[in-house]
């Protein structure tokens, strides 16, 4: 099983005033706008690579720990994720330095230990956090709700 994923942008103008507008192949969202200052200032509206990034974290930790939670007997009622990425100015030029994981889950069976455990373990083998490893400095909060 493979699938594959795409998406194009069409630039126009400098990298400080230009800017682009983002479409996904799958036609989910309509064409998104994207500038040089949504990555550094304010987003005024408009997305960055780096956002993207972090819906794709999120979204890609959530399946694997959800699917985690499921093998281990102890599937999750709720799993609310959020990423946060951040994209700064470093000795090497401006980079994607961090992703951090913050999630709270409703998972009956499980201790809050168990369920760090079990968030350390998804952030570690999901694909996106796997696509990072060993570039991106990569954490995770996890937060154990009652029902």
């Amino acid at each position: 099983m493979s699938g594959e994923s795409r998406a194009e942008v069409t630039w126009k103008g400098t990298l400080a005033e230009g800017g682009g507008r983002l479409r996904l192949a799958s036609g989910v969202v309509p064409e998104l706008p994207v500038t040089w200052a949504s990555r550094t200032a304010r987003s005024a509206g408009k997305t960055s690579p780096e956002e993207l990034l972090a819906g794709a974290h999120a979204a890609c930790f959530s399946m694997a720990f959800s699917h985690d939670l499921s093998e281990a007997g102890t599937p999750p009622e709720r799993l609310d994720v959020s990423a946060t990425v951040t994209f700064a100015q470093g000795d090497g030029g401006f980079a994607v330095q961090s992703s951090h994981l913050d999630v709270r889950g409703v998972v009956p069976g499980l201790d809050q230990a168990g369920f760090e455990t079990a968030a350390a373990a998804a952030k570690d083998g999901c694909p996106i956090s796997q696509a990072l490893k060993g570039n991106v400095a990569l954490s995770v909060a996890a937060t154990l709700e009652q029902a």
